[in-house]
């Protein structure tokens, strides 16, 4: 790999986190705008759009660990927003279903949310929204096979 090569990679990483932190920072300030914190929100929004989950499950969906889930899920569930069911099936297993006034929140929320998130990547025309999921997606899983493989 040539110097130029390196260095055009270093300056994608770079450029990349940046935009990142930004358009984070954009849909950060809109969640705390409503009382949650990003981690909240991602479980709540699992919950609203996809029904009840098992609790051991929503860690891998929304990338946390699953002491982390128990808090969060707790704090949902002290804010009325989550409850917590036990499986019929199997008692070791709890699900966590969003409640009616988690609903409620979400659907004043969510389109808020997508306006918040559609104000952060405003740089973009439609085009290049698509051209760069595509190139996004594509970077992320070679950088995940590569990752797999014991790469660097």
């Amino acid at each position: 790999m040539s110097s130029q090569q390196r260095d055009d990679s270093l300056h994608l990483f770079i450029v990349l986190s940046r935009a990142c932190e930004w358009v984070t920072a954009h849909a950060h300030r809109d969640i705390r705008r409503h009382g949650l914190n990003p981690t909240e929100y991602g479980v709540l929004e699992l919950l609203y759009h996809k029904g009840p989950q098992p609790l051991q499950q929503i860690g891998e969906k929304v990338l946390m660990t699953s002491g982390n889930i128990t808090y969060v899920v707790d704090k949902l569930v002290g804010k009325e927003l989550v409850i917590r069911r036990p499986c019929p099936d199997d008692r070791r297993v709890s699900f966590a279903e969003i409640t009616e006034r988690g609903v409620a929140l979400l659907s004043e929320v969510f389109p808020e949310h997508r306006e918040a998130i559609d104000k952060a990547v405003s740089g973009l025309t439609p085009e290049e929204k698509r051209q760069a999921i595509d190139l996004l997606k594509k970077l992320g899983l070679q950088a995940k096979e590569s990752f797999k493989q014991g790469g660097s």
